[in-house]
Parts: C-alpha cells; structure tokens; sequence
C-alpha cells in the first residue's frame, strides 16, 4: 500500500542537520560548521557520553523531530539502537533520519530501521532484506 507523502516548505534559509553521537563524531560535525542554537537556545546536536541517559537522549531525538528547522538527524547507530522505536515510528520524510557509523562501532545496514524500511518497498520483504545481507 502506498502512501502519499506530505508537502513541506522550505525556509527561506533552508534547513538544517542535526547530529546526536559521541563525542568524536558530534565534534567532527560541529567542525564542519552545522552547530547551530535556535532562538530559544536549543542545540541542533547531542553530545552522548557514558553519563547520558536514555531520558535524555529520547528527548533530544523528539525535540529534533518537533523542530521545522530540522532537514536531517544523524545520530550514531549504537546510540540508534536505544531508541529504535522511536525511529522505527518514525515515518515523515522531514526530517530524514541517517543512521552512521562511530568511531568504535561499525555500522550494520540490517540494524538501519530506515534502510530495511526503503529496502522492503523497493524489492519486497525477503528480496530486501537479501540484499541488504548481501552489502556486508
């Protein structure tokens, strides 16, 4: 079955990325320039460390996604992987969320939830996930 999927505009300034992960990731992302406050202070990224809860983290992840501002969330699959439903219930175009590796933890294309999701609707359920299988 297939849904229709919602128009959005775009501001004026575009949109921004989000990213949420740990500490060398987030600062590789914040050297390339995306870190940003919007005017009521809030961060577009989380720096996860072995003190942040997972309170934390969800509630990070759901005010990224309540944010107009917001065109991408990348967040660490490790750190993915603790909030997998919220992802998983995920399911606007805007923002896209983009599972990415970390400096310690490989990434595994069957944990994506949103790439198993694209994989299933382009080639069905068993063929998709066959070849997901098949990119390791």
């Amino acid at each position: 079955m297939s849904k229709k999927g919602k128009a959005f505009k775009v501001k004026a300034g575009g949109l921004l990325v989000a990213v949420i992960g740990d500490e060398a990731t987030v600062t590789g992302f914040l050297l390339t320039g995306i870190g940003e406050r919007n005017k009521k202070g809030d961060a577009n990224f989380l720096l996860v460390t072995k003190d942040t809860t997972l309170t934390q983290i969800e509630t990070a992840f759901n005010k990224l996604l309540a944010r107009d501002d917001i065109g991408i969330i990348m967040i660490s699959q490790n750190i993915a992987e603790q909030i997998r439903n919220l992802i998983a219930e995920h399911t606007e175009v805007i923002p896209t969320i983009m599972e990415i590796p970390s400096k310690d933890v490989p990434y595994d294309p069957e944990k994506d939830t949103i790439l198993c999701r694209a994989a299933r609707n382009l080639y069905g359920n068993e063929v998709g996930m066959q070849k997901l299988k098949q990119l390791d």
